[in-house]
């Protein structure tokens, strides 16, 4: 091993790597058969944090960089340079160490150790920029594929906004299992926000904040936990949750009383809903099955379908994202949405609430799906909920609510998502 190879450091190169040139999600390979299986917790951890915080920053990496190679390095190389980089600029690591560590990354490789000198010679060049140089440069830029499609829905300010809110990352909320936000800010040292939830700031242990162990509350974005309180189940109705991994809106449900169907295809995810249910002391009736062919013995008082989607509205904490999906790839979902909206609304009673939500940024996966599903059933109409939480800045003109990442940049952003209240005619 190079003498000062650090394991994390070139863990996190390794995952940038896979994640740009093999387009593979984060979550994929983050698993236990993956690059991080052989780092101690913590190593895993930073080697994680370091390679989100790249792709959050690339692009203003690549501008630092650029002008100072005279051809593009292989990725490897150009992976390395962009990790220090960062965390020079951006993380405020010191200049000597991680330039030592890219050297010594670069060392250990056979096909890369004739580049470490260049690679000496880059990054003392790219340490001597200012602050307010690094600062100035613009953020990451979104794809192309999805920069023009949400340009046309909002406007080139609107998205640059985004972008911005993208780079600031993503902060760590809770909702509480009690409801009394109030309580849980003062316990945890967080924040009280407009909606209920609880927000922190800065490096979060989260199994050794108060009241984890008591199952007093669990980790859901503040945006992610709005649709269930616009469904507002009732204590003793039978809801449903489509899609229900991995599980904040189950237990935000049960909490509230009602009785509690989660459904979700996929056995692994909602293996971890029912660990979150065992610690929280919540119940739920758990169901793996297909949501377009699994049929219940009776149907439900409400239903919430947060569907399959794009996750664009989740750019901020996944940085990956944009560098593993397509335009392409995306499309097959607006015809499931269609379809999963059909089967909630035929497992929902007359008289009965739906609640629509997808985690995009995208009118495709909500405004036009909306539209779409009124034309498609009569008996729905759109109900304008008016709970004091709700912000005239989210309403959109069929009765929805439009959330965007560069919303409450005073407070730390939220997620993108987009939902819609329905009721079915009795």
């Amino acid at each position: 091993m190079a003498e000062g190879f650090d394991k994390a450091r070139g863990t996190a190169v390794l995952l940038l790597t896979l994640v740009l040139e093999e387009h593979r999600q984060m979550a994929e390979i983050s698993g236990e058969d993956g690059p991080l299986a052989d780092l101690e917790p913590a190593e895993r951890a930073r080697a994680q944090r370091l390679a989100l915080s790249v792709l959050r920053h690339m692009g203003r990496a690549d501008a630092l960089l650029k002008p100072l190679l005279r051809k593009p390095p292989p990725p490897a190389v150009l992976n390395v340079l962009r990790l220090a980089t960062v965390e020079m600029m951006e993380d405020g690591a010191a200049a000597y160490g991680a330039v030592n560590a890219a050297v010594a990354n670069l060392r250990r490789g056979q096909k890369t150790r004739h580049m470490a000198g260049l690679a000496n010679a880059v990054l003392r060049k790219v340490a001597e920029t200012a602050p307010e140089d690094w600062a100035a440069l613009p953020p990451q830029r979104m794809p192309g594929w999805l920069r023009g499609r949400l340009e046309s829905s909002y406007g080139r300010a609107v998205v640059t906004a985004m972008e911005a809110a993208h780079a600031r990352g993503a902060p760590l909320d809770l909702t509480p299992r009690d409801g009394d936000g109030a309580a849980l800010a003062a316990t945890v040292g967080g924040a009280l926000l407009p909606t209920g939830s609880v927000r922190l700031t800065g490096p979060v242990q989260v199994s050794a904040l108060p009241g984890y162990g008591e199952g007093a509350w669990w980790v859901q974005d503040a945006a992610a936990a709005l649709p269930a309180k616009l469904l507002n189940a009732r204590p003793g109705e039978r809801v449903l949750d489509l899609c229900a991994a991995p599980g904040g809106k189950t237990m935000q449900m049960a909490a509230a009383g009602a009785t509690v169907t989660a459904l979700d295809i996929s056995a692994q995810r909602l293996a971890r809903l029912e660990e979150n249910l065992a610690r929280t002391e919540l119940e739920a009736k758990i169901v793996v099955a297909d949501a377009l062919e699994w049929q219940p013995d009776a149907p439900f008082d409400a239903v919430l379908l947060d569907a399959p989607c794009s996750a664009t509205g989740t750019i901020r904490r996944h940085p990956d994202l944009p560098f593993t999906r397509t335009g392409k790839d995306i499309k097959p979902l607006f015809a499931l949405q269609a379809q999963m909206i059909d089967r909630a609304v035929a497992l929902l009673k007359p008289g009965g609430r739906l609640v629509f939500c997808t985690c995009s940024l995208l009118p495709e996966e909500g405004e036009d799906q909306l539209a779409a599903a009124l034309g498609r059933h009569p008996g729905l109409r759109v109900e304008k909920p008016a709970a004091p939480w709700i912000e005239a800045g989210w309403r959109e003109a069929r009765g929805g609510l439009r959330l965007r990442p560069d919303m409450w940049s005073d407070r730390g952003g939220l997620d993108g998502f987009y939902m819609a209240a329905l009721h079915k005619a009795a």
